[in-house]
């Protein structure tokens, strides 16, 4: 075996405390927060002089985190096109499950969130939905039902 575990998954905004109070609204709890920079981080990224900011978010259970980015430098660089659609190639969404779809997606768009679509029924399994929130990034909802 290779893999241990998933540790988390980093999602590079423009707008870093946006991006916490949006996952906060989801119920993701504030881990932690610092700046990287120096040789290690050049040579990881391959890009000369970055720096960043970065707030790790953790789920309610304690298991799943995201790893929130603003690089100060270098500049960002912007993906094509912003929007992409939910077919676009590459990691295109991060899915959640939560208590009550329709509370959830009223919430997240008092904090800009848009609905991709609509909410609709998988079997008798679960209502889902996509919501595209702070620098494109879609979430995937999804509320067991039955």
């Amino acid at each position: 075996m290779t893999i241990k575990r998933m540790d988390h998954v980093g999602i590079i905004v423009d707008d870093l405390e946006a991006a916490v109070a949006f996952f906060g609204e989801l119920g993701m709890e504030r881990e932690g927060d610092g700046s990287v920079e120096g040789a290690w981080v050049d040579r990881v990224n391959a890009i000369d002089d970055v720096r960043v900011d970065i707030v790790m978010m953790r789920t309610p259970d304690g298991i799943g985190r995201v790893e929130l980015t603003r690089f100060l430098s270098p500049a960002l660089s912007d993906a094509e096109p912003t929007n992409a659609p939910p077919n676009t190639l590459g990691i295109r969404q991060i899915m959640f499950e939560v208590d009550d779809l329709e509370d959830t997606v009223a919430r997240l768009r008092q904090h800009g969130a848009q609905l991709i679509g609509e909410i609709a029924q998988y079997e008798d399994a679960y209502l889902i939905c996509y919501v595209r929130g702070p620098a494109g990034i879609i979430l995937a909802l999804a509320e067991a039902v039955g």
